[in-house]
């Protein structure tokens, strides 16, 4: 016989009290529920159910291994579920997290192609910079930019958020190509963020293993990079931005890139689950989707290990 169902059919007959009333609730007949237990305790070499003419009750070893039973076969549905759900469409409303300039510039296209292969799922958006906990928020998934704290988040790396330098071909024109980075100190800058004398903002290029620091100025800066693209294409000095962004207005003549032989700077980006989060079809299809989108370029180690695989 098959232990699992013979347990079923233990547990069910124990709950009910009788073989009769389980072999109604089962659909089989009482002789039948009689030899699942009947093999359970040849099995066990011990008696499970004390039965009488007139009633039966759990023995001692016997209301022990109930309660593992029911333990077990709730494991095993749980497992059961699990499968049938990764077979299963993705649906419902996933609440996402994500920096302002990624979700807007590269996530947002992601996502409508997301929506158009998945027809009933809906995505619920909210773009932020400030560290949000995840919880408190009712985000199912975040995408987050930097080093992570230690947390008790999963994650999983996506490629680096890289930033190069660009200007218009007009500003070059008139103001000169950088050729180092130090050079940037006579140029006009667009500088992201709210930055202070107290916290001055730094540019960082690497070349051949070495690192070099400028702290650019200028006349404009924002907390909105969509504001200092408008002032780079329309000739107004150097920007330092994404990558993913800075590409299509390069390929459109546009802006060009300066300092081409050194590299920008690159921030770490993962995505992340709150933990013990159930691993829902539409959150595991959603991440799925995310790491290959913007997958690193070569494997990279998880900063944290999830305890269900999603690829």
């Amino acid at each position: 016989m098959d232990r699992l169902t013979s347990m079923h059919v233990f547990v069910r007959a124990a709950e009910l009290g009788s073989f009769a009333a389980a072999a109604e609730a089962l659909g089989i007949s009482p002789q039948m529920v009689a030899k699942h237990v009947a093999w359970l305790e040849a099995r066990l070499g011990a008696t499970l159910l004390n039965r009488t003419t007139r009633r039966q009750s759990l023995s001692d070893i016997g209301r022990s291994y109930y309660e593992r039973c029911k333990a077990v076969l709730a494991e095993a549905e749980a497992a059961d579920m699990v499968a049938l759900e990764m077979k299963a469409t993705p649906s419902g409303t996933l609440k996402v997290n994500a920096p302002v300039t990624f979700g807007a510039t590269a996530l947002a296209p992601f996502i409508t192609r997301y929506l158009r292969q998945y027809p009933d799922t809906q995505i619920d958006l909210t773009l932020s910079d400030a560290i949000i906990d995840p919880l408190e928020g009712g985000f199912e998934v975040v995408i987050r930019i930097g080093e992570l704290a230690d947390s008790s988040l999963i994650a999983w790396p996506l490629r680096p958020w890289k930033l190069i330098a660009c200007a218009s071909p007009a500003y070059l024109a008139q103001e000169g190509v950088p050729q180092t980075p130090a050079d940037l100190a006579r140029h006009a800058c667009l500088v992201y963020g709210a930055w202070s004398s107290a916290q001055p903002c730094r540019w960082r290029f690497q070349k051949a293993g070495k690192t070099e620091e400028v702290r650019p100025a200028g006349r404009f800066r924002a907390n909105d990079w969509k504001a200092l693209l408008h002032a780079a294409v329309e000739g107004y000095g150097v920007t330092l931005g994404p990558v993913d962004v800075l590409q299509a207005e390069i390929n459109a003549g546009r802006l060009v890139q300066v300092l081409p032989d050194y590299e920008g700077p690159a921030r770490p980006m993962h995505v992340l689950v709150p933990p013990g989060r159930r691993q829902t079809v539409k959150i595991r299809s959603f991440v799925n989707a995310v790491s290959e989108a913007f997958a690193p370029p070569c494997p990279v180690a998880q900063k944290k290990a999830s305890p269900l695989s999603i690829s």
